[in-house]
Order: C-alpha cells, then sequence, then structure tokens
C-alpha cells in the first residue's frame, strides 16, 4: 500500500535550506520516493500553515522509513533543522 511523506515547511534561512532540498530527490529517489509536490504556490482555504509544502509517495510504508532512517537522509536532515521550522507526518495511502 502506498505511503505519503507530507511535510509543511517554513523557510528561515533560504540560502541554507537550498542546500537540503537540492538533495532530497536523489536521496528519495533511492528508496523508491516520488516527489508529487515540492514547494509550488499554496493557497490556504481553511486554517493557518506553511507556505511550503512537499508531498513524497512511496511504495510503502516500509520504504518511507528507511527513506528517512537512511544515513543518506539523516545526513542532510540537520540542514533542514537549521534552516526551517516543520511538520512532518508519514500517512499510509489508500
Amino acid at each position: 500500500m502506498a505511503a505519503y511523506v507530507i511535510a509543511q515547511i517554513e523557510v528561515t534561512n533560504l540560502d541554507g535550506y537550498m542546500e537540503y532540498a537540492s538533495q532530497t530527490v536523489a536521496c528519495a529517489e533511492k528508496f523508491g520516493g516520488r516527489f508529487l509536490v515540492k514547494g509550488g504556490a499554496a493557497e490556504w482555504i481553511e486554517g493557518d500553515g506553511a507556505a511550503r509544502n512537499v508531498v513524497i509517495e512511496f511504495d510503502s510504508t516500509e520504504a518511507a522509513k528507511t527513506f528517512y532512517y537512511s544515513d543518506e537522509y539523516q545526513k542532510i536532515l540537520p540542514l533542514a533543522l537549521k534552516n526551517s521550522n516543520r511538520s512532518m507526518v508519514l500517512v499510509e495511502g489508500v
């Protein structure tokens, strides 16, 4: 069953964050991830949220977790944490 990593991000330092963002596609693809949303214009129709949104599809929850906890992703994760405020959730698809 498909699984989705969904993130809402407030970038606090664009240059530092872009160093992270430029590496995420190749890293996710290594584990079967496909970016469905990566930034782009957003219009809030309910509630409040972050300006940057990301959705990555994986074939399974296990594949998504393998990506997230991989040495490759953990190596670049500090760049994201240092240069943004964010929420991230792993959601099982239907």
